[in-house]
């Protein structure tokens, strides 16, 4: 056999090897509970899990552990990144996909500084290209990094029910990212239609526009107003956080969302 075939077998054995090496290790990590301390620190710093379905804390947990195996945590501005901030954010993140196949494959860093931070921000108007400097509480690039404001990250958590949390904002558009665009259309779960789910987010769009620009109050955050994806990620925060205004508000857009996570959180205790 030519020297550059024996080449190739080698390496494609070597990819195939490293490959079911690292779904192994996944497989462990995924079977694995969360220690005693770690429930306790997710239970203090995520209240709002209280209300998890028994059935689903064992996936929970082990996606808790893959998470944070998989993603680096950084600290910026003089930050030390403590277990119970790495918990927090993996614990949040992990419930948008307590109950699919979904992962974050591409992510591998969260950068997270203490409280808001400035990022910049190019403006196109035309020819016309400016940049100017935004305060923020959270970021998401695609296929990472994700960057959190710390105190907002805790916040969002501890604050279970005023339908905004930075955290689940911000992982609803790496979700979003892995249809290849963050556009305010995810991945599909199988059987879910996308002609469905452009149809009713496009219609609660526009009517979320429009009760905007009436300066009427809104159930969804207004900054949904923004954008496609904004409106979904803003959607999200809702559907966890206040199910049943979301429910009464715009069924249809929670009832997509119900199909997407395959959870139904009105109905949590």
């Amino acid at each position: 056999m030519p020297l550059f075939l024996l080449l190739i077998l080698a390496g494609l054995g070597a990819f195939i090897y490293v490959r079911h090496r690292r779904k192994q290790a996944q497989a462990r990590l995924l079977a694995m509970p969360l220690t005693d301390d770690a429930r306790r620190i997710v239970a203090r710093h995520v209240p709002s899990l209280a209300r998890l379905p028994a059935s689903l804390r064992p996936a929970l947990e082990g996606k808790i552990n893959r998470f944070r195996a998989q993603v680096d945590m950084v600290g910026c501005n003089g930050l030390d990144v403590t277990e119970e901030m790495e918990l927090s954010i993996a614990a949040q993140a992990c419930l948008l996909v307590v109950n699919t196949d979904s992962w974050y494959d591409h992510l591998t860093t969260i950068l997270i500084y203490p409280g808001a931070f400035k990022s910049r921000q190019t403006i196109h108007d035309g020819y016309v290209e400016t940049e100017a400097e935004i305060v923020r509480t959270g970021e998401s690039w695609s296929r990472g990094p994700v960057i959190l404001s710390w105190h907002h990250s805790q916040q969002g958590a501890q604050d279970e029910d005023d339908g905004h949390n930075v955290v689940l904002h911000e992982f609803a558009h790496q979700l979003d990212d892995l249809s290849g665009h963050t556009d305010g259309a995810p991945v599909m779960q199988s059987g879910q239609s996308l002609r469905v789910w452009e149809q009713v987010f496009v219609d609660a769009h526009a009517r979320h526009v429009a009760k905007v620009e009436r300066g009427q109050a809104t159930v969804i955050d207004p900054y949904g107003a923004h954008n496609h994806e904004e409106f979904f990620a803003v959607a999200v925060e809702m559907f966890f956080e206040r199910p049943g205004d979301l429910k009464d508000d715009e069924p249809d857009v929670y009832a997509q969302l119900k199909l997407l996570f395959r959870l139904d959180p009105v109905t949590w205790g």
